[in-house]
């Protein structure tokens, strides 16, 4: 299996270009938010990322569901690839939000019902791999770390509504009522080309994790069957 190929390396140029435009947007193309000031710009990266986690933690719920229709390790690999990635950014999305609640409510961190939610939300997908640690048999890993993932899926919807149904301070960035954060046509555009931004770096990343866990996942096999053939069947006491 290649690694790298030139389809991969355009799509790396053309994330780091997106990226590159979405941050320059955001310096000089989005104005200046009247009640929050400048700090508000840190909400482009921070609603981006939230995004894509939420997005990876999806992408793995669809990719249990097919791993358990189909007992493909390769949907396995995607649903755990996009696992990492949904943990990574969920932890940078907490990072800008504390970078914005410094100022604005004069405090790192509240026990909001957003942020409680995102919390539970993280710390149910750190258990994943935990599980995936206690077992060794690929097959069952993959069968019951599916399972896991489309049960633990309830924790990202729950995180998505709760500034909505619930009594919170944290501001909702489309509709949702009193503490809907103003928007202006130009902060739109910006908060809409940064989520795009964000979504094909995700596709890049799941690509280049996912192959290499595949790889990985080879090269181990490799390595149990020149065992094999080196010193006999291996047994487990």
């Amino acid at each position: 299996m290649s690694f790298w190929n030139k389809k991969l390396t355009f799509l790396a140029v053309f994330a780091a270009v997106l990226l590159l435009l979405a941050f320059g947007l955001v310096l000089f193309y989005a104005p200046v938010e009247q009640n929050m000031g400048i700090v508000q710009k840190v909400f482009y990266f921070h609603v981006s990322a939230a995004w894509l986690g939420m997005l990876a933690f999806f992408v793995a719920a669809v990719c249990a569901g097919l791993f358990l229709n189909k007992a493909d390790l390769k949907a396995d690999a995607v649903a755990a690839s996009a696992v990492e990635i949904g943990l990574l950014f969920t932890a940078i999305a907490n990072f800008t939000g504390m970078l914005w609640a410094r100022p604005v409510w004069n405090t790192w961190w509240t026990w909001d019902p957003r942020l409680t939610t995102m919390t539970i939300m993280a710390f149910t997908y750190v258990a994943y791999f935990l599980l995936r640690r206690g077992i060794d048999d690929p097959t069952k890993k993959a069968r019951f770390g599916a399972i896991y993932l489309l049960v633990g899926f309830a924790s990202v919807p729950l995180t998505f509504f709760s500034a909505r149904l619930l009594r919170t301070i944290h501001p909702t960035i489309f509709g949702g009522g009193m503490g809907e954060m103003a928007m202006t046509p130009r902060m739109v555009q910006t908060m809409g080309f940064s989520i795009f931004a964000f979504t094909v770096l995700f596709v890049l990343l799941l690509i280049t994790r996912s192959r290499l866990r595949l790889l990985a996942a080879s090269l181990r096999e490799q390595e149990r069957r020149d065992d094999q053939e080196e010193f006999g069947e291996v047994t487990h006491a």
